[in-house]
């Protein structure tokens, strides 16, 4: 995954969307760490892993794969926030042995660490555990990508319409 060509385009995201709504002097952290929160929820209801009670089957990998591409860009706009689009992430890729339920806890827990600490390594770890959570998922680091960049397309769009 080339994480600079998608470090840069979010960050082009985030500057265009704090001039349009005058947001250049807020921080922002907080907003977008609960925002991430509720995505990755968004997400786990859409892959229904954790609805024991439920027959109904996941939605299909396309409303998946969208779903998962907004945690990217919230992950990513988070660590442009603390600077860490500029120094060298080198993200482990080994896949995880958790089932998709236990992958989706550890990432809500990575969220909790590094909202507290803002450190470069819990970012690193939240990051790896998102992405360990893609592969139980069943998604490629190219089909990542691709949706990643129809969904920041998706977004300026929304943004010229007044979203």
């Amino acid at each position: 995954m080339k994480l600079e060509k998608l470090f840069q385009m979010q960050k082009a995201l985030d500057t265009h969307i704090q001039e349009n709504h005058q947001l250049q002097k807020e921080n922002l952290f907080s907003r977008k760490v609960l925002a991430l929160l509720v995505e990755i929820g968004e997400l786990a209801n859409e892959t229904r892993c954790f609805k024991f009670w439920s027959v109904k089957p996941s939605s299909p990998k396309d409303v998946i794969l969208e779903e998962f591409v907004d945690g990217i860009h919230f992950i990513l706009s988070l660590g442009i926030e603390c600077g860490f689009d500029q120094k060298d992430l080198n993200l482990s890729m080994k896949p995880s042995s958790l089932s998709p339920t236990d992958q989706f806890l550890k990432v809500y827990e990575g969220i909790s660490l590094f909202q507290t600490s803002k450190s470069f390594e819990d970012y690193k770890t939240l990051f790896e555990a998102y992405l360990k959570l893609a592969s139980l998922l069943g998604i490629s680091y190219e089909e990542m990508e691709q949706a990643y960049f129809h969904k920041n397309e998706v977004n300026y769009q929304r943004q010229q319409n007044n979203y």
